[in-house]
């Protein structure tokens, strides 16, 4: 039986193509060979399932010729891949309905989003709504006629000509600023083309129905707001229709569970114009805040971190030693003073903290050292960007720096994944992901540096025995992390905590410590956040639980609620024995049907209700009613607090 490297070196030898299959099998062609005839050599069910395939990694059309040895692996529906083809070709249909429907609309740039897709449309009419649905219709019209995609490369000047005689002036615009020795490849449907680098699927009919149309909005032509506005049109697409509903649904929990929405509802919080990006926090939201607050300071407690506090303002030059000037300064608030300083507010605690570690002589018995800030930042985020809770101006990180030597990093990862997965939990996340971002291309530090501190991160990592996926060029300027990621009630994903080993800040800012050899040597600096900030994880959490948070996380743990105003005075005792037991009560004595305060704390989101009445007086007991139940419990008074005492205890961890 011949092997693949005898297989690929007969088709060498012959001056043919030989192609690996993911199993280490091969399969050698006279010439060169398509992906589309390679899925029929090995089966006519694999041809009809296939929608692309990955050369050499690389994704490409079906039709592509393959003309050199290389692994090949034949795309279908159940691959992760498949998403982004099938929302790419989705773009394309819904660009091809767009101008059929709407002659003169020019079409700019439509690429696959995650989850979706859109394309932005220059037109002098505003799309609406309705224009949404006819659209959709036309798209699904498309992809019953099952067109044929086509892949052609034009000549360069010859594509600006063709794509401004036809008006399609943005297009000519994109070709002009391709480099000289690219390709100019345009895919046709049909009559219908596009300029695009592709890859697509062999013909509309592959696409299926899966899609939907979601929303209009405005963008400016290349992101810039010099130039004119467009009209962007949203959409969705899936492998199928069973997983469109799917994700309908989810939009609509979403919709259900959107922390802006329940802020007012619950009157936690409001942003205004005054103050962009920055929440106005209610008392009964300030009460939510303090209660996370106090929860992650007990942790850090208990974890040897000592808290200290950093200006909020420090001068140009220290951000320039740090490096953050250069890579950050365009995020950073800056004041000129009248002594002609420059001085910016900070927009993370790590150049601070430094600063605090210098103070005196360190000695390697100093370390680990675990400072901890819930510190104020601010950073300049686009208004567009802006986004209630979940990304603000304003905000305050868990911030912490470990400063230990190169011999401590592994073990102080260690205790640090061990309190966050802790910490996670007890927040209700047992789903959490790791991923591993190496070095960016834009860096300090050099690649020594660099080799160090991945390789400690990675013996850490593996030391602890957590899974990770790779995430490639996205560590920090100064040295790789680890990005942690929550899934939600619904599904959804949350970058929140980060571990960063950092060999070059403390040589930047000059920290040192004097080593057991009576010598001074510069201390590792571990940068770490569990929640990422507590503006934008308390946004998670209202989504998370819709507003119904556990007992110790409720802004208003308990409502004492009165039925006739001959219990006022009861009531009044129930409150002052639930407050005296650390729980936090609120009195209702209003004169309202008892039917209409139910409903008014239910949507409030308040866990317990207690009612009393004429009975409950006689008696000294409560009617105990829980959130979302039905039923009510009757308890006496001293059981009902002793009960909610215990509940509302937050979790030791």
């Amino acid at each position: 039986m011949s092997t693949a490297s005898e297989n690929a070196a007969d088709a060498r030898a012959k001056g043919g193509v030989s192609v690996t299959l993911p199993d280490g099998s091969s399969r050698a062609y006279p010439g060169a060979v398509t992906g589309a005839e390679v899925a029929a050599d090995i089966g006519p069910g694999l041809a009809k399932a296939a929608l692309a395939v990955a050369v050499d990694g690389e994704i490409r059309d079906l039709s592509r010729a393959i003309e050199a040895d290389a692994s090949l692996r034949i795309v279908t529906r159940k691959d992760d891949d498949a998403l982004e083809l099938l929302r790419h070709d989705a773009a394309h249909v819904m660009a091809q309905a767009v101008q059929e429907l709407y002659p003169g609309t020019q079409v700019t740039i439509g690429p696959a989003i995650e989850d979706g897709f859109y394309y932005d449309f220059a037109r002098d009419e505003p799309f609406t709504p309705e224009d949404l649905a006819r659209i959709e219709a036309r798209m699904a019209e498309i992809v019953d006629q099952d067109i044929p995609i086509v892949r052609e490369v034009w000549d360069r000047d010859e594509a600006i000509r063709v794509f401004s005689e036809m008006g399609e002036k943005y297009k000519a615009e994109l070709i002009e600023g391709l480099p000289r020795d690219e390709d100019v490849s345009v895919y046709r449907q049909g009559g219908w083309f596009d300029l695009c680098r592709g890859p697509h699927l062999a013909s509309t009919g592959r696409l299926g129905k899966g899609f939907k149309l979601l929303k209009l909005a405005g963008a400016y032509w290349r992101g810039d707001s010099r130039n004119a506005m467009l009209q962007r049109i949203y959409g969705t697409a899936w492998r199928d229709e069973k997983e469109l509903a799917a994700y309908l649904h989810r939009l609509e929990e979403a919709e259900k569970r959107d922390h802006r929405r329940l802020g007012r509802e619950m009157d936690l919080f409001h942003f205004q114009e005054e103050a962009v990006g920055s929440a106005f926090w209610h008392p009964h939201g300030w009460t939510l805040y303090r209660a996370v607050e106090r929860y992650m300071r007990a942790r850090l407690e208990a974890a040897g971190y000592q808290e200290v506090r950093t200006p909020s303002l420090y001068d140009r030059a220290l951000w320039e030693q740090s490096g953050h000037w250069e890579k950050f300064g365009e995020h950073m608030f800056t004041v000129e003073t009248q002594d002609d300083r420059t001085l910016a507010v900070k927009p993370m605690n790590c150049p601070g903290h430094v600063q605090i570690f210098r103070q005196g002589i360190k000695s390697y018995r100093d370390l680990p050292l675990r400072m901890a800030e819930f510190g104020s930042c601010h950073r300049y985020e686009p208004s567009g960007a802006l986004h209630g809770l979940m990304r603000v101006r304003h905000f305050v990180q868990d911030d912490a720096h470990i400063f230990c030597t190169e011999d401590q990093v592994t073990a102080e990862t260690l205790s640090f994944c061990g309190l966050l997965q802790s910490v996670y939990r007890d927040f209700g996340f047992e789903d959490v992901a790791v991923k591993f971002s190496d070095r960016p291309e834009t860096r300090a530090g050099s690649d020594a540096v660099w080799d160090r501190a991945e390789g400690a991160l990675k013996a850490a990592v593996d030391e602890a025995g957590l899974s990770y996926t790779l995430n490639p060029g996205e560590g920090a300027f100064y040295g790789p992390k680890l990005e942690f990621v929550l899934r939600d009630a619904i599904g959804r994903d949350w970058q929140c905590g980060t571990l960063q080993v950092d060999f070059v800040l403390p040589e930047r800012l000059d920290a040192e410590y004097v080593g057991e050899d009576g010598q001074k040597h510069r201390p590792v600096m571990l940068h770490r956040a569990i929640l990422g900030s507590f503006e934008r994880f308390i946004g998670i959490l209202i989504e998370n639980y819709a507003g119904r948070m556990p007992m110790w996380l409720a802004p208003v743990q308990a409502v004492v609620a009165t039925i006739t105003d001959a219990a006022d005075g009861y009531a009044e005792e129930v409150r002052a024995a639930l407050a005296e037991a650390g729980v936090r009560v609120e009195l209702d004595v209003r004169n309202e049907k008892i039917n209409y305060k139910v409903r008014e704390h239910s949507l409030a989101k308040v866990p317990a209700m207690l009612v009393v009445g004429a009975k409950e007086v006689e008696n000294r007991t409560v009617a105990l009613r829980r959130l979302g139940g039905k039923e009510q419990e009757t308890l006496a008074l001293d059981d009902a607090v002793a009960t909610l005492k215990r509940e509302s205890v937050p979790p030791a961890g």
